[in-house]
């Protein structure tokens, strides 16, 4: 399997497990659970979520078209959103660092073109096999 597949599994896996810590500790820590009432920390987890597994996904498609451009630059726009949008709204909501709020709308950009980018390496792309 190609190293950018298995970094782009990698890296998923470690957003999924973070994003599930997060969700617990939105359960039992007090300080969490007040930032968890917050509706700008269910978007930034439920996104996290969600782009987890797309990064998951990315690896695998990464895997059967090792070449395809398109789909690395879909899995790194996928980890720059997960960084710009979610970890910003976490630091927002957590630690009450609302320095790089301007950031936001870049991360659901990358967000929308790291799917778009997966879709044109997913039509164009040559398989290994």
């Amino acid at each position: 399997m190609p190293l950018a597949a298995r970094l782009f599994i990698a890296f998923g896996a470690l957003a999924a497990a973070t994003a599930v810590a997060l969700g617990a500790a939105a359960s039992h820590v007090p300080a969490v659970v007040q930032a968890a009432a917050n509706p700008s920390f269910v978007t930034a987890l439920q996104l996290h979520q969600v782009h987890a597994l797309g990064l998951i996904g990315v690896g695998l498609v990464a895997a059967h078209l090792p070449t395809s451009r398109w789909v690395l630059v879909a899995g790194i726009l996928l980890i720059a959103g997960l960084l710009l949008f979610s970890g910003n709204l976490y630091l927002r909501t957590l630690a009450d660092i609302d320095s790089f709020r301007r950031f936001v709308p870049w991360g659901g950009s990358a967000w929308i073109f790291g799917w778009l980018a997966l879709a044109i390496g997913a039509m164009t792309g040559k398989s290994a096999r």
